[in-house]
């Protein structure tokens, strides 16, 4: 194994500018909105590829928001550079997903406590053979309390989310779905988390996924630009509360 002494993906001025909790959307442009709406002071830290992450203050605690871009290789390489460069501590993706139960509606948001992949992607990352990883109970509770705290527990949903190596949509994800064991109710699928908590669990550190419902099998309702910003700014505020418990 070649790993090297710095960074490939990843260049900071220095390892401090990395805070040990960060959030990570897939969008950059999603990270710099988080840094100029909801952190204080905060800074451009690393842009190699236009992946744009900032380290800010939230409640007077310093904070990370570093894009991962789509899909579980690009996840798992930022994942893996925070890790094992920038000894981060805890992660929380944030991001989107599609429904696939009648239980979560669209603009609701989910709490991956399991995450199912059918990919051989932990397989080819060191012969892990599951196809099913466990999120941080610790992080999960903190964010089922905050929830309770603001005031929309009954917009979250925890449960089993599924990773898919494609974006649903664009395919017949029916028969990925069919394929799954019939004992795993799924909520939402996407496209990162199983990556991340992969490599999280593999290297002693904590990880868990929220997601808004943006989408839904169980209906044809499509969100307005501003309906779709206003759920993403109440996971992102609960994910930042939650973050720094």
């Amino acid at each position: 194994m070649f790993i090297g002494e710095d960074p490939v993906h990843i260049k900071t001025e220095s390892r401090s500018d990395i805070a040990p909790l960060v959030l990570m959307p897939g969008d950059p442009l999603r990270a710099k909105y988080i840094a100029t709406n909801f952190l204080e002071n905060a800074k451009l830290v690393t842009s190699v590829r236009n992946m744009l992450g900032y380290t800010g203050y939230y409640k007077n605690v310093l904070v990370t928001v570093m894009s991962s871009g789509m899909g579980m290789p690009s996840m798992s390489i930022y994942a893996f550079e925070l890790f094992h460069f920038y000894n981060v501590q805890k992660i929380i993706r944030i991001g989107t997903c599609g429904a696939v139960s009648p239980k979560a509606k669209i603009n609701e948001i989910l709490l991956g406590d399991k995450i199912y992949s059918e990919s051989n992607f932990a397989y080819t990352y060191n012969d892990f053979k599951e196809h099913v990883v466990s999120t941080s109970n610790s992080l999960n509770e903190q964010i089922v309390n905050v929830a309770k705290e603001l005031g929309f527990e009954n917009r979250l949903h925890k449960g089993m989310l599924t990773t898919m190596d494609v974006f649903g949509p664009y395919i017949d994800y029916e028969r990925v779905l069919n394929r799954i064991p019939k004992e795993y109710e799924i909520l939402g699928e996407e496209m990162e988390a199983f990556a991340l908590t992969h490599i999280a669990n593999t290297m002693n550190r904590q990880s868990t996924t929220l997601a808004t419902v943006v989408d839904s099998k169980f209906s044809n309702v499509v969100l307005s630009i501003e309906e779709r910003e206003q759920s993403l700014n109440e996971m992102i505020k609960l994910a930042l509360e939650a973050i720094i418990r």
